[in-house]
């Protein structure tokens, strides 16, 4: 007996007309769909008359499910993963099915579709060529500070979720670690009051907290510029006496010469100036 197959398929994350064809088809055609909330997902199914049995795998059963789903398929089931909106394994339960069926010998595709941190980064006017996605920041406080903290060199463009009930608390959190950056909060996206509002930190904190947001919200938060980075450098080496600085290149191995060529242009002075100080 031939095994089966695992399909994941992106469903729409708003507008219903977003899914494609191909994610249509394979949904008719599957064995079992596995869903993410089969409440939630039975609308959409009915939506394209889609009769499919369904399966519910969540965030609460995802490894014992999981072993459940690629038994199934090493008997030659093939099941359709969606997740409640967007592409499976993003932010979701997903990856762990994927990481069974790999270790098992089962086949995966993916289906490619709507994913609200792309649809968010496109619409959102910062920088697309170099981006990291954080996806819901943990709650475990001392968690969420490590993260913070290791995101405020970051000079990629940042993609956040969040919820509506903790996006200002997020915000201020934001706002404190990385300064106050420029952003864009995108909620109900591909929806009839998709919104991408173009601000700083500062200002989303005192809108937000005038205004109860609604609906889903990604948060695009501009990178630390190359500039600011510099400029933090500067202000580093400034810190230390021209003897500490040399000894810091010296220590790694650097010849003299170099090194003094090297703190001259660190501290935006001259070779000469570095050398008369060094006498001094």
């Amino acid at each position: 007996m031939m095994a089966g197959k695992l399909y994941l398929c992106a469903t729409p994350i708003g507008n219903l007309d977003d899914i494609t064809f191909r994610v249509l088809n394979t949904l008719k055609e599957v064995d079992l769909i596995a869903a993410e909330d089969t409440r939630h997902s039975i609308k959409l199914l009915n939506h394209f008359d889609i009769k499919t049995p369904m399966t519910s795998y969540h965030e609460f059963n995802k490894f014992d499910k999981a072993g459940y789903l690629v038994e199934q398929m090493q008997q030659g089931v093939n099941i359709a993963l969606i997740t409640d909106a967007g592409t499976p394994g993003i932010s979701d339960p997903g990856e762990e099915l994927v990481k069974q069926c790999y270790e098992a010998g089962i086949e995966v595709t993916s289906l490619p579709g709507p994913a609200a941190c792309i649809t968010a980064l496109t619409l959102s006017g910062m920088a697309t060529r170099r981006f990291c996605f954080e996806a819901f920041l943990p709650s475990d406080k001392k968690e969420k500070q490590w993260i913070l903290e290791e995101l405020k060199g970051e000079t990629r463009t940042i993609i956040i979720y969040e919820a509506p009930h903790r996006l200002v608390k997020t915000l201020e959190e934001l706002r404190e670690v990385l300064g106050n950056r420029k952003i864009t909060i995108c909620r109900e996206l591909t929806k009839k009051y998709e919104e991408a509002f173009r601000t700083t930190l500062e200002e989303a904190v005192s809108h937000y907290q005038a205004n109860d947001p609604k609906g889903e919200c990604v948060i695009v938060i501009q990178g630390k510029s190359i500039d600011d980075i510099k400029e933090e450098q500067k202000r580093s080496w400034e810190e230390m006496s021209i003897e500490e600085h040399m000894r810091y290149y010296e220590d790694q191995g650097m010849e003299r010469k170099e090194a003094m060529k090297q703190v001259a242009k660190d501290r935006g002075i001259s070779k000469r100036d570095v050398y008369q100080q060094l006498l001094q």
